[in-house]
């Protein structure tokens, strides 16, 4: 009998069975909501009460690995539809967004060139900044996504936030 290559081993290739729309439905939904949990509102809030309204759904793991592929088509729909008017008070700030632990940034390769040290009121960190404008009623009028060691003073980042406002 002949040995099997990797390249010969069959494989399972189905499609994914939810629509684009679909997968951004959900994201945003859990966005808007007040879960700060996205398992527990896939699998107890979409899985049980909207059960209906996706019949298709996938499971939880199948999904995390599929939502990548609507980050475009969503980030265009937020820049298009669901941005604030600016009122004439306008609030910015920034959030870290870890890649990693402290202790692992060494060894790290995933945002290798991307990524920064940076440091926040929470302390240090190896990751992203995430800068937003909102108006006084909450509503999200512009973001901006920077390596950690940007400052949220930075001029560059600025102008990119308030290009659009008027």
């Amino acid at each position: 009998m002949p040995c099997l290559k990797d390249a010969d081993k069959p494989r399972r290739n189905r499609s994914c069975e939810m629509s684009d729309s679909e997968i951004m439905t959900i994201l945003v939904l859990f966005h808007f909501g007040t879960f700060k949990n996205f398992k527990h509102y896939y699998l107890f809030f979409i899985g049980v009460h909207f059960k209906n309204e996706f019949p298709k759904q996938l499971s939880y793991n199948r999904f995390v690995e599929i939502q990548r592929r609507v980050f475009v088509p969503l980030m265009f729909f937020l820049n298009t539809v669901s941005f604030g008017k600016c009122t004439g008070i306008t609030f910015v700030d920034s959030t870290k967004i870890s890649v990693c632990h402290n202790k692992r940034i060494k060894r790290n390769k995933v945002f290798d060139g991307y990524a920064q040290v940076g440091k926040s009121t929470m302390g240090w960190f190896y990751g992203f900044k995430l800068h937003l404008v909102c108006n006084d009623k909450g509503e999200l009028l512009s973001f901006c996504l920077t390596p950690g060691n940007v400052d949220d003073r930075d001029l560059k980042a600025l102008k990119v936030l308030t290009k659009n406002l008027l």
